[in-house]
């Protein structure tokens, strides 16, 4: 029995390694795109600071991605950027974040 509560705890620590993982995967990808959102909005250095936490904020509101997806298509919506292209950024960043946690 042993072996079989040895392989269950290796199980749960590696599923608890790669949860947090990937948090900081995500968390990181909310820093690029709300850095890139800020720049296309035309925020200052103080306003994009601002701007990165609510956007870091959004996730939290639901599980996935769709909150910060919805939030900053409401954002950038006078800016003619579409669904497409918001969801093209955050795939692009969000394989950036991840090959710097590798």
């Amino acid at each position: 029995m042993s072996g079989f509560d040895d392989r269950e705890k290796s199980f749960e620590k590696k599923f608890a390694h790669d949860e947090e993982l990937q948090f900081k995967i995500s968390a990181r990808r909310n820093k690029y795109l709300g850095q890139w959102a800020s720049q296309v909005l035309g925020y200052d250095q103080e306003q994009e600071k601002e701007y990165i936490q609510s956007v870091i904020k959004a996730d939290f509101e639901e599980a996935g991605d769709d909150d910060v997806f919805r939030k900053i298509k409401v954002d950038l919506k006078s800016h003619n950027i579409s669904e497409g292209e918001i969801r093209k950024k955050m795939n692009e960043l969000n394989e950036k974040a991840k090959s710097e946690f590798k």
